[in-house]
């Protein structure tokens, strides 16, 4: 490749207006100044470190590995809206999507977008990680019912971590507490 091509796709990399991220078998190597400003690390910090560093818990570092790793070895992609964390500790809601460069073994190299969804839905309210996971499954359409089997747990549990978030929202209805939880109401 001509240095030409190669100075533009480092240019593009470097000034992308969404972080990105790339990543050998969840390990980071490289990523961009976006990147640096969504999650407020400074440049070359996070070389060689896990991914974990940047999920609020290391049981949602581990679950959206799982779900990850099945669905890109079938599709080769991945992406989702999830609770993250900055460099100071704030949580704050991401879409992420990854793409893998071998389906054989997805997180052999796989290049990753960050986008900060802070100013469209904000956390607001401190949750424990499991409901997290449970507004994360809640947000992206599922059913108590789906939750329950996509966690290994039992719809009750699901139901009474449900009920928990219905107290710390103060909302009456899922309808309502999917709009809190999205930054709608």
């Amino acid at each position: 490749m001509a240095d030409s091509a190669i100075d533009h796709q480092l240019l593009v990399f470097d000034l992308a207006p969404v972080g990105l991220l790339v990543a050998q078998h969840r390990q980071i190597r490289s990523y961009n100044q976006s990147f640096c400003d969504i999650f407020g690390y400074p440049p070359e910090t996070l070389l060689g470190q896990s991914l974990a560093v940047l999920y609020p818990s290391a049981s949602e570092f581990e679950d959206t590995g799982s779900r990850a790793l099945a669905l890109m070895r079938e599709t080769g992609n991945y992406a989702d809206d999830r609770i993250m964390r900055k460099q100071d500790g704030t949580l704050f809601w991401c879409h992420v999507a990854g793409r893998t460069a071998d389906r054989t073994d997805p997180f052999a190299l796989s290049v990753w977008v960050f986008e900060d969804m802070s100013a469209e839905r904000p956390v607001t309210t401190p949750l424990t990680a499991r409901e997290r996971q449970i507004a994360r499954s809640l947000v992206s359409g599922k059913s108590s019912k789906q939750i329950a089997a996509d966690l290994g747990i039992s719809f009750r549990t699901v139901e009474a971590h449900r009920g928990r978030l219905f107290t710390k929202f103060d909302v009456s209805s899922t309808a309502e507490l999917i709009a809190r939880l999205v930054g709608r109401i």
